[in-house]
This record gives structure tokens, C-alpha cells and sequence, in this order.
């Protein structure tokens, strides 16, 4: 699959309208040279397919490059089609998307306008794996993600006195420590109060826009009243997994039998699988002891990148 470039647009300033300035350098892991979202995160550069920009402009939108904040305007590409881990080429530059679509914090001019803004459900942003310059013009060439990249994840702790600065939380840095200890590449850790909209919210931003293949909950799976992970893990699910959930209580029974109370849930969301884990560091790693050989074969079947049977079949 291949597109071309239609406009390379830049803002020195956050906040403004982005300009075209035709010709600019990508840099590596940072973005393009002069642009004021460039930066050490995974929003280094924002892509919108110029076909979709013409469909908006047909319903009266009147949008150029640049309006709808984006950096790079590309023909010839569904880019909000594209999985996270697709990677663009452009002569020597390579991007990596990290992420489709985005929040609208605040309504930008054009929605002002006319009511409509495609950036949030169309636009996509990449990380730079390797700089160059681009230009008007220039052919971007589209690639499968490496089949050898590291399986993704995602870590949210659940914490009413850790998000608020009365103690310092410790299960969720554990939880990403071990992910990384089996090979996972742990892309966000976030810190959450115990509130049921609030935590929907981040798990379908992570599985939907990030598209983690893995997410891990921690804390808020007890009784009190304000425990609220898994009403809200189970509102977003696509599909049941109890089987993690139940291995993880039943290897938990074996050191306490309190375990029988941890309320966690197992689901999966589009091609992420959710696991919600209790709130203790201890009990997190227990807990990840369980079940984290068996994980990487699921969620490749998940992901279509391992069979049902596998190697297990082989072996019989």
C-alpha cells in the first residue's frame, strides 16, 4: 500500500493554527524540526488522510492543510484503517503509529464552525523510528508491523488515596515490572481514584485508540462500597475470559483463603485482553505468578498472530 504526501504542516507555538510549510526534517524519536508537539512521547507527529478532509470539505467544511492540527496530509491512505504498529516509510524516514484517533479537549475552530471535527475519529499519530526529511510529493509506503515486536501493555492502578497524594502506591510499578521482566513493552502507566466512569473511560482509550494487546488492573476489586474495577471492566467488554480469573483465585486460595473474595474479572475489548489484579504488590505478583507463561500464547490467538493449536499439538 502506498499514499503521497500533500501537505507537511507545522505550528511554532501550541495552540495555533499549523502552516504548510512543504518541506520539513523528521527527527528521530521526536518529530518534525520546528514543530511545537514534537517531544519525547508517543504523539510525535498526527497524520490525516487528505481523502477524508475532501469528504468533510463537501459538507461544507472549508478546512486546508493544517486546520485540523495535523502534521502530515496524506493521499491515497485510509490511515484510521491502519493497526497500531504499522509502520510508514518515506525515503529514510520510518514512523511507527502509536495511536488512532484522539480526545477533543477543546473544540478547535473548524468545529466551532461547523459543528464537525475528523481529527479525533480519523487522525492517527506515529512515534519517529528513523529521521529524514519529507517532503510534498514524496511517496509514503505502508508495512505489516515486525512480527518479532514486543506484545504491548498497559497498566492502570487504582488507588482513591494514591491518586490523591496521601501515599505512594506500589502494586501498579510492580505489575509493569514484571511485564517488562517477561519481555512486554509497558507503554503507559496511569494512576486512577476509584471512580467506575473514570476507569471505563481509560480502559476503552487503551484498548480502542492505543490498542494495547494487554491490559492489568490494580486494586479496587473488594467489597467497599468505592470498589468499582470490575463493574467497570465488565461494561466494557466485548467477550468473557473467566478463565484467567478464576486460575489467578485459585492459585491465591492455595496462600489465603481470603482470596475467595477478590472480585476481579477477565475480559477482552476488540484484540485487548483486560485482567484485573487486587491492590497489594504482594498479591500482584502472586497473582501475575499464576498466569503470566500462559498469556502470550492467548493473546497472540487474539491478535492473529499465533493458531489455536500451536506448538501444544505439535507436541502431542
Amino acid at each position: 500500500m502506498k499514499g503521497y504526501v500533500k501537505a507537511v504542516c507545522i505550528s511554532k507555538e501550541r495552540g495555533t493554527v499549523k502552516q504548510n510549510v512543504k518541506k520539513a526534517v523528521l527527527k528521530e524519536q521526536y518529530g518534525l524540526e520546528g514543530d511545537a508537539h514534537a517531544g519525547k512521547w508517543h504523539r510525535q507527529v498526527s497524520l490525516l488522510s487528505h481523502d477524508k478532509v475532501d469528504e468533510f470539505n463537501q459538507k461544507g467544511g472549508m478546512a486546508g492543510p493544517g486546520d485540523f492540527g495535523e502534521n502530515i496530509l496524506l493521499e491515497g491512505i485510509d490511515l484510521a484503517a491502519l493497526p497500531v504498529g504499522t509502520i510508514l516509510e518515506c525515503g529514510t524516514a520510518r514512523l511507527k503509529i502509536t495511536q488512532i484517533g484522539k480526545e477533543c479537549h477543546h473544540h478547535c475552530e473548524i468545529y466551532q464552525r461547523v459543528g464537525d471535527c475528523i481529527m479525533p475519529r480519523e487522525g492517527i499519530f506515529a512515534e519517529v523510528l528513523s529521521g529524514g526529511e519529507i517532503t510534498v510529493g514524496d511517496q509514503i509506503r505502508v508495512t505489516s508491523q515486525p512480527e518479532d515486536d514486543p506484545l504491548t501493555a498497559a497498566v492502570i492502578t487504582l488507588s482513591d488515596k494514591g491518586f490523591a497524594g496521601e501515599r505512594k502506591d506500589t502494586s501498579g510499578p510492580r505489575a509493569a515490572k514484571i511485564l517488562r521482566e517477561y519481555g512486554y513493552e509497558v507503554v503507559e502507566e496511569v494512576l486512577l481514584p476509584d471512580e467506575q466512569k473514570k476507569i471505563e473511560k481509560e480502559l476503552i482509550r487503551l484498548s480502542d485508540s492505543r490498542q494495547v494487546s494487554l491490559i492489568l488492573t490494580t486494586g479496587g476489586t473488594g467489597f467497599s462500597m468505592r470498589d468499582r474495577t470490575p463493574e467497570a471492566t465488565l461494561a466494557v467488554a466485548d467477550r468473557q475470559a473467566p478463565g484467567i480469573a478464576e486460575a489467578i483465585r485459585a492459585g491465591s486460595m492455595e496462600i489465603t483463603k481470603r482470596a475467595m473474595l477478590s472480585r476481579g474479572v477477565s475480559v477482552i475489548r476488540g484484540r485487548t485482553l483486560i485482567i484485573n489484579l487486587p491492590g497489594s504488590e504482594k498479591a500482584v505478583a502472586e497473582s501475575l505468578s499464576f498466569i503470566m507463561d500462559s498469556l502470550e500464547h492467548g493473546i497472540r490467538i487474539l491478535r492473529g498472530t499465533a493458531s489455536e493449536c500451536g506448538a501444544a499439538c505439535k507436541e502431542k
